[in-house]
């Protein structure tokens, strides 16, 4: 990646790079209601509207593990050496 500032109205990087910082490295936990995990997981069984769980997500956002335990989902990003970023 180049860092190379060239005035201070160009982005420093491109929409590309900026997706994939952080790829491999760091992941956040979202949480989500039953009627959208088809969109993230779309293999996923039908589940009983209204549940609220847990989706742990890479940093570009695409789905790493569904859970319906906060916990587990932290758990699974330890377990591989994912580091966890707060979204607000």
């Amino acid at each position: 990646m180049n860092f190379e500032i060239k005035n201070h109205h160009e982005p420093v990087l491109n929409v590309s790079e900026l997706a994939s910082l952080g790829l491999g490295e760091m992941a956040y936990v979202k949480p989500i209601e039953s009627d959208e995990v088809a969109r993230l997981f779309p293999q996923a069984p039908k589940l009983q509207p209204g549940m609220r769980l847990f989706a742990l997500l890479s940093a570009s956002g695409e789905p790493i593990l569904l859970t319906d335990n906060h916990d587990a989902a932290v758990a699974n990003a330890w377990a591989h050496d994912l580091t966890m970023v707060s979204l607000h």
